[in-house]
């Protein structure tokens, strides 16, 4: 196991932490920017408004995206797996 090994590996999981995870923040992202726009047009400065959309909003993109997330989890795994005798010799 070199040095080079482990950084590349340590990247390849941060890269690929940041793909699963972008849906849904950007869903987020989205449902909390109309919200904000919402609550700037009516004046109403409800605390609560703002978590449930982003929620809910959270919870569609995780459900819509879970076929390609538990695909990509797998081939990683899949991949560390294949490898993993390569590593100790």
């Amino acid at each position: 196991m070199t040095h080079q090994f482990i950084v590349d590996f340590a990247m390849e999981s941060l890269m690929l932490t940041l793909l699963l995870s972008a849906p849904m923040l950007g869903f987020g992202l989205a449902a909390g920017l109309v919200v904000s726009i919402f609550q700037a047009v009516t004046s109403i400065q409800e605390l609560t408004l703002t978590f449930i959309p982003k929620i809910l909003a959270v919870f569609l993109s995780l459900i819509l995206f879970l076929p390609w997330l538990l695909q990509s989890i797998l081939a990683f795994t899949a991949k560390i797996l294949t490898e993993f005798p390569n590593w100790i010799g």
